[in-house]
């Protein structure tokens, strides 16, 4: 499918001219001239910076721009690090009530879905994310991996990618839930029992190009007497080990949608690398996490959008986790775990900007400073990028977005990026004569 797809894409983005944005990378030297740098080294800003780029990367830091190169005027914006979302969807459409889910996996192809990803791939570039994890396709199979596959060969725009394809969960533990026994509907995941069967899906997974696995290892959320949110967890801790120790042997990495007390506990026990969402996460086990270097991806705005539909669902359990989730994530950055941003676009509408998880963060403690760092140096490692991504300073990808005012003092302007650089090519800005769709 995917392949087939593709061909015919890139045939209509070469006749339509969508591809002029370039299809490899530049050769040239061009300086930008930053207003202000913040380059996530540490937590203040430089003025007057300029940052020579030559090709792909970040050839230095300078007051002045060498004579004889292309100047790009951003003498009144802040220069930052290309931006990193570590929790996205780009084959989801916003599913705020089941309803909506259903109607993607039921009423679209996985071909149309793969077309509109690469429209939602294209509209994180330009929100200022050059570097995105995709958590899974939600049914759409290994249509992820080709997505991927045609960013990086230049078929069409979108950020750099790391792929999760299909998550695992149990028999009768994910939607699509609740039609007649008889009726064979599509799964949003892919559905293990036993250990052997998890390492084999594992297996199955990386062969078809999975950079990371993915699990879902909780369900049935409700808020205890003592505040506690408790959970039903999916597989069982065996299950969740043979998960682990799979990937970890092929040199990959897992991440664990994982809410609440159970499902945090069973993934931090067998050793899981990120924990998803983790609206409430017990003390013991954020001193693991922290002792570890166990990710915390929180995806704070999605669960006070989704809050929204699920209350008039009937589950108001959902508008008390996120009292619940601002004190877990306190709790978290006081016990030093290493807080990384991501979003769940897709969870939400894309037309929506995720840069609004900025917000979100600050709101729940975090200064302006802390979190920009979780979306660049902190995300960059993440990835295992942290040689390449994150941090503006010679020798790094040219992964470099500005925008109109100081992020620092106000930390929405990171919703109003104006002009975006991947690897030395410029996708958005003045010289790149493209518009946000």
């Amino acid at each position: 499918m995917g392949r087939h797809l593709f061909g015919v894409v890139g045939i209509f983005f070469a006749v339509c001219g969508v591809c002029a944005f370039g299809q490899m990378a530049a050769t040239k030297t061009v300086a930008l001239r930053c207003g202000s740098l913040f380059d996530s080294r540490g937590d203040s800003v430089r003025k007057n910076v300029v940052v020579v780029v030559e090709g792909e990367r970040i050839k230095e830091i300078a007051s002045s721009a060498p004579s004889g190169i292309e100047v790009v005027d951003l003498s009144r914006e802040t220069c930052l690090p290309g931006l990193i979302d570590t929790h996205t969807h780009i084959l989801l459409q916003g599913d705020i009530t089941a309803a909506e889910y259903d109607e993607q996996l039921l009423k679209q192809s996985p071909e149309y879905r793969t077309i509109l990803a690469t429209v939602n791939a294209r509209r994180a570039l330009e929100y200022g994310f050059t570097s995105i994890r995709d958590l899974e396709t939600e049914g759409a199979g290994y249509a992820d991996a080709d997505v991927k596959k045609a960013i990086n060969g230049g078929v069409i725009p979108g950020p750099r990618m790391q792929v999760a394809t299909r998550a695992l969960d149990v028999t009768g533990a994910y939607p699509l839930q609740g039609y007649a026994p008889g009726v064979t509907v599509p799964h949003g995941v892919q559905l293990v029992d036993g250990a052997d069967s998890a390492r084999a899906a594992v297996r199955e997974q990386i062969s078809h190009g999975a950079d990371w696995i993915k699990v879902y290892s909780d369900r049935t959320y409700r808020v205890r007497e003592d505040g506690v949110l408790d959970d039903i967890p999916t597989f069982t801790l065996d299950e969740l080990k043979a998960i682990v120790d799979e990937a970890h042997r092929e040199r990959h990495k897992v991440a664990s949608h994982a809410m609440a007390l159970h499902g945090v506990h069973n993934s931090v026990e067998a050793g899981v690398d990120t924990i998803e969402h983790g609206n409430y996460i017990a003390d013991e086990d954020l001193k693991v996490m922290a002792a570890r270097g166990i990710f915390y991806v929180p995806t704070i705005f999605v669960g006070e959008y989704v809050a929204q539909g699920r209350a008039a669902e009937g589950a108001p359990v959902w508008v008390k986790m996120i009292q619940i989730h601002e004190d877990t994530f306190r709790r978290a950055m006081k016990a030093g775990v290493k807080i990384a941003f991501g979003t769940d676009a897709g969870g939400f509408d894309w037309k929506i900007d995720p840069a609004k998880e900025f917000s979100s963060m600050v709101k729940f403690g975090m200064t302006p400073a802390q979190a920009v760092r979780s979306a660049t140096v902190t995300a960059a490692e993440l990835l295992g990028m942290q040689d390449s991504l994150g941090t503006i300073e010679a020798g790094k990808l040219a992964d470099i977005v500005a925008v109109p005012g100081d992020p620092l003092a106000d930390v929405s302007v990171m919703e109003k990026v104006d002009f975006v650089m991947k690897g030395g090519v410029v996708y958005r800005g003045a010289s790149s004569g493209r518009q946000r769709p």
